[in-house]
């Protein structure tokens, strides 16, 4: 199994506080990851870290044999790395086709509305209107017209019927087999109908408590005081 990127000893804080405790985790080539864990485990930092968006105190970010622990996060996004965060990842006072246009290539808006054709009757609504459940969906229309390398996506689910929610993880493992992307998915729980051979890492403040395949993980006996809801 090929890495795509990888942290190493990866160390985060935000002020006072040590958010990472000497991360080692691969993103593998092709491949579905899901970081689970409860509220505050580390999930999203370790997200953020892979994107640029928060600098590493300690330790190393590799993309290949490339080490990008310096390169911002624009850089990484030009490079073919896609991150959709659970917040502030749509322009909220543009419609939904003004959204759908920027992430486009070549102005080709279809694979999104495809995908998701509950967003057909919204385009001239602003994105900032929408349902949380509306709003994944644009979000997660980047990640379809901008074909990434690496994509991370923080609660791909968050507000979605199940079917729909469904729907989007058939989507991001199409992405894995047709193109070869590396997805990396946070979720609270681990999320249902992915393929076999998804990877899955738990993390328990800071540190990476389990790491194996996910059908592994679902498997194991069930703790005691399962993950409450929450973000990491």
């Amino acid at each position: 199994m090929s890495v795509e990127m990888a942290l190493r000893a990866a160390r985060v804080r935000y002020g006072p506080l040590e958010a990472l405790h000497g991360v080692d985790l691969p993103v593998p080539r092709a491949t579905v990851t899901v970081l689970l864990g409860r509220n505050g485990s580390g999930r999203t930092t370790v997200l953020r870290a892979l994107a640029g968006t928060v600098p590493l105190s300690a330790g190393r970010v590799l993309w290949g044999d490339d080490d990008v622990t310096r390169l911002p996060a624009h850089r990484r996004a030009r490079r073919g790395l896609c991150f959709v965060p659970d917040r502030r990842a749509l322009h909220a006072t543009l419609t939904v086709a003004e959204n759908l246009a920027l992430s486009a290539r070549g102005g080709d808006t279809a694979p999104a509305l495809d995908t998701y054709p509950e967003l057909r009757p919204l385009l001239a609504r602003p994105a900032g209107t929408l349902s949380g459940g509306e709003r994944r969906m644009l979000a997660l229309s980047r990640a379809l017209l901008a074909p990434a390398r690496v994509v991370l996506v923080d609660e791909p689910a968050l507000g979605m019927s199940p079917a729909v929610a469904a729907r989007t993880y058939r989507v991001l493992s199409g992405l894995c087999a047709r193109l070869g992307t590396a997805v990396v998915v946070a979720e609270q729980r681990p999320p249902a109908g992915l393929p076999g051979g998804t990877l899955a890492h738990e993390l328990r403040r800071g540190t990476v408590s389990f790491s194996g395949e996910l059908a592994e993980f679902t498997s194991r006996p069930r703790a005691a005081g399962a993950p409450p809801s929450g973000r990491a």
